[in-house]
């Protein structure tokens, strides 16, 4: 399975913070039910790579690791069984890392240069970020015309009264958001009725 193949399974990409390993699998079972199967654990936690390892038995999940900034990072979100990789932004080691490994890998990008890099490394997908912050929807539309081979998942600050406005540029193949998958208990029917709601993005 390629970045592409990744991008293109469901409108928005949940951005997943997990405080409890036990609140792993619940979320990750109704994320899934609702519509959302690629779920993106960010290293922000101490159970995140733990979390990576529960979320990964459900079935139907397709598990990667964000937040990832460096290759011993990239070494312990692989080892923890992820099946991609997302960086906030994009350095060489980094980059080559992951191409090495040959894992599905989105970095970052916030500007012309970034996306430059990236192109360098024979990288032509990445992730907007952070999207609203870097200058919102008019700030992506300017960096994809010159980069017409590129795509994009926009992430940081989006939500669902706007994620739509975003997947309607061409270039942008998904969202990533946090809104889907809030932190703490997870109450099952609000988050599948929350993945449902973004899933329905797609049509």
């Amino acid at each position: 399975m390629t970045i592409a193949d990744i991008m293109q399974t469901a409108p928005v990409i949940p951005v997943i913070v997990v405080d409890e390993v036990e609140h792993a699998r619940p979320l990750a079972r109704a994320l899934v039910a609702g519509g959302l199967p690629v779920l993106e654990v960010t290293l922000r936690t101490p159970v995140a790579l733990d979390a990576i390892r529960v979320m990964s038995e459900v079935d139907g999940a397709i598990v990667g690791a964000g937040t990832v900034t460096n290759q011993h990072e990239l070494a312990e979100a692989i080892d923890a069984g992820s099946q991609f990789i997302v960086s906030p932004g994009l350095t060489e080691p980094l980059g080559k890392a992951a191409i090495r490994a040959g894992i599905p890998f989105l970095p970052g990008i916030a500007n012309a240069g970034d996306i430059m890099r990236g192109l360098d490394l024979g990288l032509t997908h990445f992730k907007f970020f952070p999207a609203m912050a870097a200058g919102g929807l008019p700030a992506l539309k300017a960096l994809a015309a010159p980069f017409s081979q590129c795509r994009f998942c926009p992430t940081g600050g989006i939500s669902l009264a706007d994620a739509g406005e975003w997947l309607a540029l061409d270039p942008v193949l998904c969202v990533g958001g946090s809104w889907v998958a809030p932190r703490g208990p997870v109450n099952e029917k609000n988050v599948e009725a929350l993945a449902r709601e973004a899933a329905a993005l797609a049509g």
